[in-house]
């Protein structure tokens, strides 16, 4: 997933807003205490989520794959003050982890976990979102796409993450390769959709900003 440089990547780092102190901790117990600790969002990225959050001043936030948290506290940063984040994963072991960051953050009032397939936990969420986070099993992405877009509203923002795959999608492609192929056509889905108008972003793994028409 990295497109340039340590050395730019550091400056990009150092020349942006500082990582708060929580989701340095976070990081670091991830690293020390969850497998394949690369899928925590991260420095950079975690800024962007935080900026476009801000920005967006959402009333109401959709995350569809929460990990250790890190993106959500991030997301949180910019609900306003009676606002709330519902986050889901399917992986219950991270649920305890999760919660800690969560309570620490400021937001705990604010985030609300699900743990469980967000397939059939977003229809159930009578809620209208303006801003929502794609970023769990990638064989998925379409279907949480469609089970999310019913739950917004014209200028709502869908993100979606990791839409490059460490740049598989421009290289060739094998046939086991399910993940892949996936994303090659959900890439493809998005721009021709004519419910959404859509940028991909080279931010880190590639994130794909959709604007509800």
């Amino acid at each position: 997933m990295h497109f340039l440089s340590p050395i730019l990547e550091n400056y990009i780092r150092d020349n942006s807003e500082a990582e708060p102190e929580i989701l340095t901790e976070l990081t670091r117990e991830t690293h020390l205490k969850v497998v394949q600790p690369r899928m925590i969002t991260g420095h950079f990225q975690g800024r962007v989520l935080s900026l476009l959050s801000k920005i967006i001043s959402p009333k109401n936030i959709l995350e569809i794959g929460t990990y250790t948290g890190y993106s959500a506290i991030c997301l949180a940063e910019g609900l306003q003050q009676t606002g709330e984040l519902h986050t889901i994963e399917v992986n219950e072991e991270l649920h305890d982890l999760q919660r800690k960051y969560f309570d620490k953050s400021g937001y705990e009032t604010q985030i609300v976990q699900h743990t469980g397939d967000a397939l059939d936990i977003v229809p159930t969420l009578n809620l209208c979102f303006d801003l929502i986070f794609i970023d769990a099993q990638k064989v998925n992405y379409d279907a949480y796409f469609e089970a999310a877009i019913k739950k917004t509203r014209s200028g709502s923002i869908i993100l979606s993450d990791n839409v490059l795959w460490s740049g598989k999608v421009v290289e060739p492609l094998a046939k086991s390769d399910k993940a892949t192929a996936v994303l090659i056509d959900y890439n493809q889905k998005l721009k021709n959709d004519p419910r959404v108008e859509t940028v991909i972003l080279p931010v880190r793994d590639g994130l794909t900003l959709s604007r509800v028409k």
